[in-house]
């Protein structure tokens, strides 16, 4: 799989398949980007049910942070959000051989079995039932309207 980045980036894409307990070994690629960078302490989630999260755990943390400032976990929306990732959430480790378990209810309700897509999204992984995925692209393609909103979101060099 060749050598690791000089970057905490994790982009591409990788087929993979789930073992019989529900056990994805996360391709090499990605797997020593997270542990050189994050070490191998993650979380795993769904935010919609469409496809399961791999965060790195320090990213997880950085991400949900915004909970434990002053009484914010009290807003409806956060505490929403936290119930949700929370309900099936579930804070693991990568084992020794690279893998990692993602529990039924979550493999379930994101249709995996078997045969799976794992997308990287520069800090955590989305692992997809690759059909799903092929559908979802579908449904919603890229716009022009969507590539000018994400032009607007690059940082651009000052030009003096």
């Amino acid at each position: 799989m060749g050598k690791v980045a000089d970057n905490n980036l994790l982009i591409g894409s990788c087929s993979a398949r789930l073992d019989r307990s529900g056990r994805l070994k996360i391709p090499e690629k990605f797997r020593e980007t997270i542990e050189k960078f994050y070490g191998k302490d993650v979380f795993i989630t769904s935010l919609t049910d469409e496809a399961v999260q791999i965060y790195p755990l320090t990213v997880w943390e950085g991400m949900t942070s915004v909970a434990n400032e002053g009484a914010l976990h009290l807003r409806p929306d956060v505490r929403r959000f936290l119930l949700r990732v929370n309900l099936n959430g579930s804070h693991s480790q990568v084992d020794a051989k690279g893998r990692v378990l993602i529990n039924q209810s979550l493999r379930e309700k994101a249709q995996l079995s078997d045969e799976v897509e794992i997308i990287g999204l520069n800090n955590h992984l989305e692992i997809w039932n690759k059909g799903v995925l092929a559908a979802a692209i579908e449904k919603k393609p890229l716009s022009e309207e969507d590539f000018e909103n994400i032009a607007r979101l690059v940082p651009r060099g000052k030009t003096e």
